[in-house]
């Protein structure tokens, strides 16, 4: 079918025609799911190996503007949804896509958001095959927002957890922090700050099973979104019962993030990320895992931050270039609202 108009209107949220036309214009003359049935229906040779398990999550993203400097929303939300999986130790298979349109959005927007989305998925490995459409009142959201599920299979034997980590282990990332959550902050334009960055938006699929065969001891990761490298460290010590020192000066950080952050009176440690993550692994193990990284696309300036150990009263702590030591405490309330 053949799409006249340039903006979404409510007609096309209606159930009729318009809607359908939308629907196979935009979206599945794209994403080419099987048939066109209400559900997925999923078959994988994993799915047979006994001692699979099956990974399940969702997300909804509602980032502003929709599309920045490395990515938009749409990569985003395949990003997103991969990432927590691949964490997990699973191999991400399947996504549904969910959009909730602005009356007045471009159709043009939206082919751009779409097209995203499926190279994204191609890159990932990853199929969209069910999603859903809904049309609101123009107001009743901004331009366009997006809720993905997606399911992975987790091989046998596999079983990353944060109460597997022990005082010893060695915390790893994958590349720079803050990246996502500056270059959204300059892309609003509200501060007039000027500065070359880009979101590190990218799927940590790949990487992730490059460190667990590397480590397969590896104990757990955890892809560093909202509340930054900071709020993720504090959810993972108390879930091990175990303190974390980190390093102040192998943390990875871009000088415009760093030079953003004193302008604004930010701390780097709870911007948001969008394609770094942070891995606990045995010391004995490091070296491969950062080696692994480092092979990969994704995980070319990965590094060591810091180290477990013992619980202590505070559960976070940066040991700084001055060779002092401060609180890294969770974050308390929002940096920065509507960053992914």
């Amino acid at each position: 079918m053949t799409l006249r108009e340039e903006r979404v209107t409510l007609a096309h949220g209606g159930g009729g025609k318009a809607m359908r036309e939308l629907i196979e214009s935009v979206f599945l003359s794209v994403f080419a799911p099987p048939g066109m049935e209400d559900q997925a229906r999923l078959t994988e040779a994993a799915l047979q190996e006994p001692g699979a398990r099956l990974a399940f999550t969702t997300d909804s993203f509602v980032v502003t503007p929709v599309e920045f400097p490395g990515g938009d929303i749409g990569k985003l939300a395949v990003c997103g949804t991969v990432n927590d999986l691949a964490v997990g130790g699973a191999r991400p298979l399947w996504l549904s896509a969910s959009f909730i349109i602005e009356e007045g959005c471009e159709i043009a927007l939206l082919r751009r958001l779409v097209a995203s989305m499926a190279a994204e998925a191609a890159a990932a490995g990853v199929r969209i095959v069910t999603g859903d459409t809904k049309v609101v009142n123009r107001g009743a959201c901004d331009q366009v927002y997006i809720t993905t599920s997606g399911i992975g299979v987790i091989a046998p034997g596999r079983d990353l957890d944060a109460r597997r980590i022990r005082p010893g282990d060695v915390a790893l990332v994958n590349g720079v922090l803050g990246d996502h959550g500056a270059t959204i902050l300059a892309a609003r334009g509200d501060m007039m700050l000027s500065a070359d960055l880009q979101s590190d938006c990218q799927s940590l699929g790949t990487l992730m099973e490059a460190v667990l065969r590397a480590a397969p001891d590896t104990r757990c990761a955890r892809d560093a979104t909202r509340g930054g490298l900071a709020s993720t460290l504090n959810e993972l010590a108390e879930a091990a019962g175990v303190s974390v020192e980190l390093d102040e000066t192998a943390l990875p950080l871009r000088p415009e993030v760093k030079g953003m952050c004193e302008i604004l009176g930010l701390d780097p440690l709870y911007l948001a990320n969008e394609g770094t993550l942070v891995t606990f692994v045995p010391a004995d193990q490091a070296e491969a895992a950062l080696a692994a990284m480092r092979a990969t696309k994704a995980g070319q300036g990965a590094c060591i931050i810091g180290r477990a150990t013992e619980a202590g009263a505070v559960p976070v702590t940066l040991r700084t270039a001055f060779g002092g030591s401060r609180i890294v405490d969770m974050l308390v309330g929002e940096q920065l609202p509507r960053i992914c």
